[in-house]
């Protein structure tokens, strides 16, 4: 049985820490648990209004995240889309931001926005093959140094 999406609880908290700060380090990214990732620490009520679900093996292991935050104006920012080494390649990737575009579009978002790194590349391939262009953002969080966008 292949792999499946479902929402996360504040139970999944640890496992979804070490898999993320994992694959920061990776990429050489600092994991930044008191700024950027205090998400983390409250996955059901910081994710509220929007979503966060985790892709698990038929044997229950954690191998990718995807998350929606509200934001204003009928915007939601992609967040904490991550997928452990051992299964990219392999459509996972995909199938998590398409779970995400889905759900964006289902909660009455108009708009999706994201920040990144450019050495993520196999995520910034992923998001412009499905429609996602450069965005000029203000304020990027200190380990990202690009943001796109996608209007729904």
């Amino acid at each position: 049985m292949p792999p499946h999406i479902r929402p996360a609880t504040n139970a999944d908290q640890s496992a979804v820490k070490a898999l993320i700060f994992a694959i920061l380090n990776e990429y050489d990214l600092e994991p930044a648990p008191k700024t950027t990732d205090k998400d983390l620490d409250d996955l059901e009520g910081f994710y509220a209004d929007g979503m966060f679900d985790i892709l698990v093996t038929e044997e229950g292991d954690l191998i990718g995240t995807v998350g929606l935050a509200p934001m204003e104006g009928g915007a939601c920012e992609l967040r904490k889309m991550y997928l452990k080494s051992s299964y990219r390649g392999r459509g996972y990737g995909k199938r998590l931001l398409k779970h995400a575009i889905a759900k964006a579009r289902e909660l009455g978002f108009r708009r999706i926005e994201l920040q990144t790194a450019r050495v993520l590349e196999e995520a910034i391939s992923l998001y412009t093959q499905h429609g996602f262009q450069p965005s000029e953002q203000a304020r990027l969080e200190r380990r990202c140094d690009q943001a796109l966008a996608l209007d729904l």
